[in-house]
């Protein structure tokens, strides 16, 4: 089998109002073989699927505007209308517990543990100017369904499997879902370098050439 080979693929921007494994099938078609993985970016994923708030729909709680202040700056949940957006997804009393929870192994050097114990929707909320525009005036929460989302890809296209995943600049990768028989540790090498162009680039999905 060749190396592995990325293919960022351009797309127009995709809306609340299109389908993700309709987009994937129009703008991949004629170069996905079977031993290819289907990359796509996680917030352009949700933005299909229309979840997003814009700030001002949000009810913004005493509690929000003052546990977002603990939060590391700059991030999505550090401003209240992040936080709020998250305690709406995932519970008040479950992220003011986590926070407090987080904060106690922090004093005993474990880090992370606010974001293992806030729910699914912490380490994924993009708080607004997190995504390009016409939705840079909304938070986007991560998406719905991933793992399925994902299956639905490779039963459509006839690929070897299908990922969905946050990636940064930072090098840092997070699978959020993906199909099953990945090896997760390939992708997260393979994606490193953040290959997706999710502004101007409008490059949201990405092949992994012979990946099996």
């Amino acid at each position: 089998m060749s190396d592995i080979k990325l293919i960022p693929v351009p797309t127009r921007i995709l809306t609340h109002k299109d389908d993700i494994v309709d987009a994937i099938e129009k703008y991949t078609r004629g170069q996905v073989g079977p031993h290819d993985v289907i990359s796509v970016a996680e917030s352009v994923v949700a933005v299909t699927q229309g979840n997003i708030v814009r700030p001002e729909e949000l009810k913004l709680s005493f509690m929000a505007k003052f546990l977002c202040r603990f939060m590391a700056d700059p991030g999505s949940l550090s401003s209240p209308h992040g936080m709020q957006s998250l305690m709406d997804a995932e519970g008040t009393w479950r992220v003011t517990w986590s926070l407090f929870v987080g904060f106690l192994a922090k004093l005993i050097g474990k880090k992370g543990v606010f974001y293992q114990l806030a729910g699914y929707q912490a380490a994924l909320i993009d708080d607004v100017t997190g995504t390009m525009p016409p939705y840079d005036k909304h938070i986007v929460y991560g998406p719905k369904d991933p793992d399925q989302v994902t299956a639905h890809i490779k039963e459509r296209l006839g690929c070897f499997g299908a990922v969905i995943v946050d990636t940064n600049d930072l090098k840092r990768v997070r699978i959020v879902g993906r199909t099953e028989g990945i090896e997760t540790d390939k992708i997260v090498h393979a994606l490193i370098d953040n290959p997706f162009g999710n502004g101007s680039e409008k490059t949201p999905i990405v092949i992994i050439k012979n990946f099996q």
